[in-house]
């Protein structure tokens, strides 16, 4: 996307009305992008949609659950409806769902993925064709760190990002010589709503959503296909791919005092955006 100009521009961004998907969508919108603002709350979005403006920029308010295909699509078809084009898709929108390996169910698994994985492969599928047609676009995947340092009690959350990073993956080999980019971006824990109430075990300091946010747009700007970040999170996973025994132990020494208690407290009050 180098050399592109971001006025001219549309975004979708999913899981807009807070959080990450909030700072990602106000920081296109300082760049001049016209942003479409998706997710389950529209009072919420409205919020974000007066901020957008504020900053001189276009939006849309979409109210849509990305569980459900038909609400996905419906939502695509009123940005180019709207706009006449889509370039940059941001599958944000998600859940975190913990639990202890010997307590998973498959109900609880279900939820992570409905939302992390098939949520925003919904999202994508329905916009690729568009951007195909236009011969050019940006995909950014947001997975997590988690996907690629996994810690003890997030097999859930693990799983679903894990999903969606390889998802990232091979779309970008695919997609790449019909100038469309792909990111897929593994932030650390992120300062946001979804993690409010929850005792973590932390490689870094929670980082603030708005630093995630330029580096999702930068992305975007220089064609990167992979943003890992902290710098801590760098590190950690280097240690996992050069020595994986070391990184179990650091993991294991990361993990909760008193976890399996931990997570029965916690599992009334899942984080979603």
């Amino acid at each position: 996307m180098k050399g592109w100009a971001w006025p001219e521009r549309v975004a979708l961004v999913t899981g807009a009305s807070s959080g990450l998907g909030r700072a990602i969508a106000l920081a296109l919108a300082q760049k001049g992008a016209r942003v479409a603002l998706v997710a389950r709350r529209r009072e919420a979005l409205e919020a974000v949609a007066a901020e957008a403006a504020a900053c001189g920029a276009e939006a849309l308010v979409v109210p849509a659950d990305v569980r459900d295909t038909g609400q996905v699509e419906r939502a695509v078809a009123q940005v180019l409806q709207q706009w006449g084009r889509l370039d940059v898709v941001v599958a944000n929108a998600g859940v975190y769902v913990r639990a202890p390996v010997a307590e998973l169910t498959m109900p609880r698994l279900e939820e992570a993925m409905s939302v992390n994985y098939f949520g925003a492969a919904r999202v994508l599928l329905a916009a690729l064709p568009h951007l195909r047609r236009q011969k050019g676009g940006h995909l950014v995947l947001i997975s997590s760190l988690d996907a690629l340092t996994p810690l003890p009690l997030d097999a859930p959350y693990v799983a679903s990002k894990a999903a969606l990073a390889g998802l990232g993956d091979v779309l970008r080999q695919e997609l790449r010589r019909e100038g469309i980019g792909v990111t897929v971006v593994y932030p650390g824990r992120i300062d946001t709503p979804m993690l409010e109430g929850w005792a973590v075990p932390r490689i870094s300091a929670k980082i603030p959503a708005e630093r995630v946010a330029r580096a999702v747009v930068r992305a975007v700007e220089r064609g990167r296909g992979r943003v890992i970040m902290p710098a801590a999170g760098r590190l950690f996973y280097a240690v996992r791919l050069l020595a994986p025994n070391a990184a179990d132990w650091l993991a294991d020494r990361l993990r909760l005092t008193g976890w399996p208690e931990a997570i029965q407290a916690q599992q009334t009050s899942e984080g979603r955006v």
